[in-house]
């Protein structure tokens, strides 16, 4: 199979423009899949990049939050079993709608033979695919460029490891298969998954960004009676929207307390601030929970009460991935959605063209908006 050209936004440097510039996508190899995007979202963790906040090597295409339809597949590269449907069994083939993890599990270490996923220590296509052998984006002149996370969804096509396409729906909206890969399997994890969140608990959520919302809409399933918290009166209208049962500013936050009669079962910090971070332990109940979504800048560390903290038994937990095993959560996702059961696409708040994504990273430093969506041609 010959290269494919396509269009693609590649990471310069720390507050440097994104410029989408034309480059040349390989043939998928052994175990590759090669898709053509349809949509892929603008996240926070694009943003930590380009500001500086996390070291990133240059010569990227950025994002990580996308979908596509696979055009290609590499030898090697397991079928869907006939009469099949996408996501029900293993296996992905050319005319799946996929959307794309930025972990692919290797299946082989500690953390995928425990069924972590999320934790895997050797993913496939790791290191941002800068490895010799692991190019498959170049600029015309030849020069190699890698792609974030392995799957450098900022470009109108991809070259990415089996593992990390997962086939869902295809009546899955492009726009929300692309936040699939990453805001809503985050958010809706890290309820599901990592804290556990049941029926007549107590949770808060503190950030309305995309997993924020997301982590929102899964509490509001699971039957807990959410408290929002966020600065941005469109954000708590929304939240209201979406079933949480009061919407807070971070002002007022402490009466939660009061409100529960001793503390949330559940606190879910999603914006990455150390000094929510810090609040959200006194958010809960003694034996509560505490669940760590959002990400910090590189280095930033929080303080507690440590006697206060053992003293009532409370948990501190990390969600990476929202605890996600894509090839499970994914399609599962994707089905609620499909269901109605959770409304995911109102965290889109535009849909933008891929030389729009300074503005969406600018309008994400205001806190303006959840989820801008670059959409391709499908």
């Amino acid at each position: 199979m010959t290269s494919t050209m396509i269009q693609g936004a590649v990471f310069q440097g720390p507050r440097r423009p994104l410029v989408p510039e034309e480059l040349r996508l390989d043939a998928p190899g052994p175990g590759e899949v090669r898709v053509r995007m349809v949509a892929t979202g603008v996240c926070h963790s694009d943003l930590h990049v380009v500001d500086g906040e996390w070291a990133r090597p240059v010569d990227l295409v950025l994002g990580h939050e996308g979908a596509g339809v696979v055009e290609a597949v590499g030898s090697g590269v397991e079928a869907r079993a006939a009469g099949v449907a996408p996501g029900a069994g293993p296996g992905v083939q050319p005319g799946d709608l996929v959307a794309l993890a930025w972990t692919a599990p290797c299946g082989a270490c500690g953390a995928c033979r425990r069924r972590e996923d999320w934790l895997c220590t050797a993913p496939r296509g790791g290191g941002h695919r800068l490895a010799p052998d692991a190019i498959r984006v170049r600029r015309p002149d030849g020069t190699p460029v890698g792609v974030y996370s392995g799957v450098g969804t900022h470009a109108t096509g991809q070259v990415v490891a089996a593992e990390a396409a997962i086939p869902i729906d295809p009546r899955t909206p492009p726009d929300v298969a692309a936040l699939i890969g990453c805001a809503a399997s985050t958010g809706v994890g890290a309820v599901r998954a990592t804290a556990g969140v049941r029926a007549g608990e107590t949770v808060v959520v503190i950030g309305l960004g995309g997993v924020g919302l997301a982590a929102l809409m899964a509490a509001v399933d699971a039957g807990a009676t959410v408290f929002a918290v966020d600065r941005e009166p469109d954000k708590l209208a929304l939240a209201t929207q979406l079933g949480a049962a009061h919407a807070l500013h971070p002002g007022e936050m402490t009466s939660v307390v009061r409100l529960t009669d001793g503390g949330a079962d559940h606190a879910l910090e999603c914006i990455g601030l150390v000094a929510t971070a810090e609040a959200a332990v006194d958010l809960v109940r003694p034996g509560g929970a505490v669940t760590l979504v959002g990400m910090t800048p590189q280095g930033a560390r929080a303080a507690i009460d440590v006697y206060r903290f053992v003293e009532d038994g409370k948990r501190l937990l990390g969600s990476n991935y929202g605890s996600a095993v894509p090839a499970r959560d994914f399609p599962a996702i994707a089905a609620d959605v499909v269901a109605g059961r959770l409304p995911l696409g109102r965290l889109v708040t535009g849909h933008i063209g891929l030389e729009d994504l300074d503005a969406a990273l600018d309008a994400m430093r205001h806190r303006d908006g959840a989820r801008r969506v670059v959409v391709f041609d499908r």
